[in-house]
């Protein structure tokens, strides 16, 4: 497979010497686990990347759902990119705080919403930080409002429907991206009142296998041997879970670097999924379905 990491990964150096470009906008989309006790617009108050505008996922979201953060109309999402000065024929930036974690979320929500001109820093804030690069704190600059299109690309989301289907009769293998002992079933998750376990069919495929020891993702090599490793048929559709549809992400960035064609990202993910008692769950490394 190829390695299109130049297409979807913008390392420090690059971003540091086109900070001052006109079409190009940076986004901290930290975010953190529920019961993690940290505030990440806070903490872009103290500390981001010069000129970073902050992208909230729990507000730029569809309000309307009860479940977490599910995309949002291509109209709102419109209408929101608009007010942070985000246009059309801009090359966006996204980064978080730890390094490759949220980013890839938002990534992936601008590729929904039919913007592909969208890459992630390598390595996050964090990794600027070590590097000693320029940091702006208090109250962000106000940015000028631009028009910005939204095409909702349908091939790229999954929804309960269909990840029943593919639990069904295997047309995409699912994998997800939450840690073993939650895809198990051995681990209570992080929000309340979902069961334990994991969609019938499934593969597992932890997200933190993909990244180096510094938060940057691993060579295009490493990435095809975790995902084989995992048991992922790289010629196949793949559509990816998690726990509500953050760290999928990661896998659908890591398989895009691959030139992998055929990826999707389940929105709901297990908050939707756990919280169904109709629909079936597996539990233990069976990986049971079609």
């Amino acid at each position: 497979m190829s390695d299109h990491s130049a297409k979807w990964l913008v390392e420090t150096d690059w971003l540091a010497a086109h900070l001052d470009a006109p079409d190009v906008v940076v986004i901290d989309a930290s975010w953190y686990l529920p019961g993690v006790p940290r505030n990440p617009h806070e903490e872009y108050l103290e500390a981001r990347v010069p000129g970073a505008v902050f992208f909230d996922i729990d507000e730029i979201c569809d309000k309307s759902s009860p479940l977490p953060h599910m995309l949002p109309s291509p109209e709102q999402f419109s209408s929101r990119m608009r007010k942070m000065g985000i246009g059309d024929g801009m090359r966006v930036i996204v980064y978080d705080t730890d390094g490759m974690f949220s980013a890839a979320r938002v990534w992936w929500t601008f590729r929904a919403m039919g913007k592909d001109d969208v890459a992630i820093l390598n390595g996050g804030l964090a990794k600027w930080k070590r590097e000693g690069l320029p940091l702006e704190d208090g109250p962000p600059a106000g940015r000028t409002e631009r028009h910005f299109t939204s095409r909702r690309n349908g091939e790229l989301i999954r929804d309960r429907d269909d990840m029943l289907a593919n639990s069904a009769n295997g047309a995409e293998q699912i994998l997800d991206a939450r840690a073993a002992d939650r895809f198990r079933g051995e681990a209570p998750e992080p929000r309340e009142g979902l069961r334990a376990g994991h969609i019938p069919g499934s593969l597992n495929l932890p997200y933190p296998a993909l990244l180096n020891d510094d938060g940057t993702l691993k060579s295009a090599d490493a990435l095809k041997a975790a995902f084989e490793e995992a048991g992922v048929n790289l010629a196949k559709p793949v559509a990816t879970t998690c726990g509500s549809g953050v760290t999928a992400s990661i896998l659908a960035l890591a398989l895009a670097i691959l030139g992998h064609r055929q990826t999707s990202v389940y929105d709901g993910s297990w908050s939707e999924w756990g919280g169904d008692d109709a629909l079936p769950v597996a539990t233990g490394t069976e990986t049971g379905g079609g």
